[in-house]
């Protein structure tokens, strides 16, 4: 049986919808900047979001589900200004990056987005966020090696 549409779907960045370089965001040495169509920082790691996240975001729109982010980073600046250099920031409704658990940031949006965590679908690479999240009612699906069309429709067909 297929889980209800949810109401609000929540990404991680690192590891999850980008790739820094094969590193964490706050791992990176800015500036960042444009080269060439491709964001790169000092040390000329390429930032990118993965294949088909782009996909992902347009289906999400399409389908008028709302999206967040909660993100753990020690640099929430960076990792802003990787969203606007990427041009996705506007796709997301709300957004939790700072340091701090899963816990807190979805307890924040849960508060900001009245819906409940049941409503919620996460997606993350690290498995002790997937049961913290999990534990407090919200679906949450490991993201192994990126986010893909595959898993994205696999979970909301679960």
């Amino acid at each position: 049986m297929a889980l209800p549409v949810p109401q609000l779907i929540v990404f991680d960045l690192d590891f999850t919808l980008w790739d820094c370089g094969g590193t964490w965001c706050d791992c990176l040495s800015p500036p960042f900047r444009l080269d060439k169509d491709r964001i790169i920082d000092r040390t000329r790691r390429y930032i990118r979001c993965y294949q088909d996240v782009e996909a992902i975001l347009d289906y999400c729109d399409q389908q008028q589900i709302p999206m967040a982010l909660a993100s753990r980073t020690e640099q929430p600046a960076w990792a802003r200004e990787l969203l606007q250099l990427l041009a996705i920031t506007h796709r997301f409704a709300y957004a939790e990056i700072y340091p701090s658990s899963k816990v807190r940031h979805f307890t924040a949006l849960g508060k900001a987005s009245g819906i409940a965590y049941e409503e919620m679908l996460f997606f993350d690479d690290e498995m002790r966020n997937i049961r913290e999240v999990g534990e407090m009612g919200v679906t949450a699906i490991h993201v192994a090696n990126g986010m893909s069309s595959e898993l994205f429709h696999a979970s909301l067909d679960r």
